[in-house]
């Protein structure tokens, strides 16, 4: 029961800014080809396809192959979807020993100045373990999305920004 699950305490917090307009920020997690750049939660992860139907009911599916080159899958559906402010959707690992069930993720992208302060609030975990387990692959996901849009906004030798 989902009120249960909550009240373990068993719910993830995490802020990261990101000198980015929240526009640029809210569509590195929304575009597919972007999101594939940093949804890579440790050195060694790839994301060889991300499949987006950004639309309330619509779904996703991420594939995160790992080191050993084994593939897992996470898939959800959108609960809501407010560009650029808010994005709320269902999370589930498929046939993985890290199917914790369906669990929730509200995604805040907050205006701070010319930055976008991202707040994320992953809830539903059955324990505490698997929360921090989250907690590991959501900061080095975060981590990466800050190096690629430091990366795009940093202009190349000849004076343009990359794309």
């Amino acid at each position: 029961m989902a009120a249960d699950r909550e009240s373990e305490g068993t719910t993830l917090r995490l802020t990261h800014t990101f000198a980015a307009p929240r526009e640029k920020v809210f569509r590195a997690w929304t575009d597919p080809q972007a999101l594939k750049q940093w949804w890579i939660p440790a050195d060694g992860f790839s994301v060889p396809s991300a499949e987006i139907d950004l639309r309330v009911g619509g779904g996703y599916r991420v594939a995160m192959r790992s080191q050993s080159g084994e593939i897992f899958y996470l898939v959800g559906t959108y609960r809501e979807v407010r560009p650029p402010e808010r994005l709320v959707y269902t999370w589930r690992w498929e046939e993985t020993e890290m199917n914790v069930g369906e669990t929730l993720v509200t995604v805040e992208f907050r205006r701070r100045g010319s930055s976008t302060e991202v707040a994320i609030t992953h809830s539903l975990f059955p324990n505490g373990e698997l929360r921090d387990r989250h907690a590991q692959g959501w900061s080095g996901c975060l981590d990466r999305l800050a190096r690629t849009i430091d990366a795009a906004a940093t202009p190349s030798p000849a004076g343009e920004a990359r794309p």
